[in-house]
């Protein structure tokens, strides 16, 4: 079971040397996850989140780590995610007011709203304007499709909730799935039919439009260049690919920096594979017998900075573009 780790010796060595130069004195976070552990669900205590030692990971344990992975560099806001991944009823309840107290009292953070598909829209609405929500979180894994991976956009993201979105002016972070994600018919029609119908409402394509495997973003991003209120996050992608494609199709201006934390603080990455990927972590296998000297694989966090530094240095980015994709897009996007 891949862990939530500190950084180390061998982490920090690698910032000093790569990143130091590259990472911008002031970041916003536009893709962090906070929860607390008995709103996780029963399959959700066995996985990562379930190896923190707190009972609630809260912003100031959120900071406490990204002292480690960004030293030195202020974390001026962003995006916080409920991260009980599954939680329904009152565990839902708890994590949709979790990530709003947090936000409430912390200059420069907004908060999501966790919904399902089966939610009332009036509800959602209510319950924004309650919190003080500034955007709206879904999860495939509420679609109630077997498999989940093969769910389409409106079973878990319907259509009534996204015109709440747009009537009340807020951004939807979403996590697609299907085999080629962005390049996939079905999830380009749905992103279009959306951007397109409700103009309001600010799509965020997590993970580089899915890009784990970049050829699928290399792909299908271009369809979805000209709508104006399309952006991406780059949270927890490991592969050049998918970032740079973003920047040609969409312009540097519509990349949000973010960490998924607490994604960022697992050893490892993803590798694409033919027409998929595949997570490597810290304990999928023994890094000191797969080189002829042995490998100690770095926080994902670290490795998602190393493709954004090259993403830019092949797009020949300004410092100020840079500067944008770290903190200035998000500040704009999210108000």
């Amino acid at each position: 079971m891949p862990k939530i780790t500190h950084s180390t010796d061998v982490d920090r060595e690698l910032f000093d040397h790569e990143l130091d130069s590259f990472v911008p004195d002031v970041i916003c976070d536009a893709h962090a996850h906070l929860w607390a552990r008995d709103d996780l669900p029963p399959a959700a205590l066995t996985g990562a989140f379930g190896t923190m030692d707190v009972p609630v990971v809260d912003l100031a344990t959120y900071r406490s780590y990204m002292a480690e992975l960004l030293p030195n560099r202020r974390i001026a806001g962003g995006l916080l995610i409920p991260g009980a991944v599954g939680a329904t009823g009152a565990g839902l309840t708890a994590e949709n007011e979790l990530v709003s107290r947090e936000a409430r009292w912390a200059p420069g953070w907004r908060s999501s709203f966790l919904i399902t598909p089966q939610m009332d829209p009036e509800y959602v609405r209510s319950e924004v304007r309650r919190l003080g929500a500034s955007g709206l979180k879904c999860y495939y894994v509420h679609s109630g499709k077997s498999p989940s991976w093969d769910a389409e956009i409106p079973d878990y993201l319907p259509e009534r909730l996204v015109r709440v979105a747009d009537e009340e002016g807020l951004c939807i972070t979403l996590h697609m799935v299907r085999r080629r994600a962005v390049a996939d018919p079905s999830n380009q029609h749905w992103i279009r039919h959306y951007c397109e119908t409700y103009p309001r409402m600010r799509l965020i394509l997590a993970h580089a439009a899915r890009g784990f495997n970049p050829y699928h973003t290399i792909e299908g991003i271009q369809a979805l260049k000209d709508l104006p209120n399309l952006w991406c996050d780059m949270s927890a992608v490991a592969d050049v690919g998918a970032c740079e494609a973003i920047i040609e199709a969409l312009g540097h201006e519509r990349l949000l920096y973010g960490t998924d934390f607490p994604v960022s603080h697992l050893r490892g990455r993803c590798v694409a594979i033919g027409d998929g990927f595949l997570w490597l972590y810290e304990d999928t296998l023994d890094w000191s017998t797969v080189w002829f000297l042995p490998l100690q694989p770095v926080l994902i966090g670290l490795e998602s900075l190393r493709v954004l530094k090259q993403a830019a240095w092949h797009q020949r980015l300004s410092d100020r573009q840079v500067e944008d994709i770290f903190c200035n897009n998000a500040r704009s996007t999210l108000g």
